[in-house]
C-alpha cells in the first residue's frame, strides 16, 4: 500500500460553490483551512478538500477541459488510493497535518456539479480538518502520519 503521494495542485477560490484555480503554494491554517480560499473557516470539519490526481485523469477521458480545481478541491494528490484510509487517518506534508473527517459531499447545486452527470468531489473527494498548519507547495509529498 502506497503511504505517500505527491501534491500536484494547490487550489483556492474567492467564492464558495465555484471552481478553484491552482495557486501552487499556500498557507494552511490550523482549525481553519487554506488561506485565501472561500471554503476556509466555513466548516469546522471540512476545512480542506482533497481529490486524487488519478481520478481526475480518468475523468479527463470523458471531459478534456478539466483542470486542477475544477471540482472545488484544494489539494490534488497523485499516488494515494483514498479508499484505503479510514476516517481519522492523518496525513503530513512538512509541518502541515490533515485528518480525514468525511468522504464525499452532498453538494448538488454548485458550479462544478450542475453541468456534469458526475462530480468527482461529491463521490471521491476527501475532506479534512487541519490539525497543524504551515506552508505547502506543489511538488511536496503528503504521507500517512498514523
Amino acid at each position: 500500500m502506497a503511504c505517500r503521494g505527491k501534491i500536484t495542485g494547490i487550489c483556492t477560490s474567492v467564492d464558495t460553490g465555484t471552481s478553484k484555480r491552482n495557486v501552487h503554494q499556500a498557507n494552511v491554517i490550523k482549525n481553519y483551512g487554506v488561506e485565501g480560499d472561500a471554503h476556509a473557516g466555513f466548516h469546522t470539519d471540512k476545512q480542506v478538500s482533497l481529490l486524487s490526481y488519478e481520478k481526475i485523469q480518468a475523468f479527463i477521458g470523458n471531459e478534456a477541459t478539466v483542470k486542477e480545481g475544477a471540482f472545488g478541491e484544494n489539494l490534488v494528490v497523485q499516488g494515494l488510493d483514498w479508499s484505503l484510509f479510514p476516517i481519522g487517518t492523518q496525513f503530513r506534508s512538512g509541518d502541515v497535518i490533515l485528518e480525514i473527517t468525511h468522504r464525499g459531499t452532498d453538494c448538488d447545486s454548485c458550479e462544478m456539479c450542475l453541468p456534469r452527470t458526475e462530480c468527482l468531489i461529491k463521490k471521491d473527494g476527501l475532506f479534512c480538518k487541519v490539525i497543524m498548519g504551515g506552508i505547502i507547495t506543489e511538488g511536496d509529498y503528503l504521507h500517512v502520519e498514523n
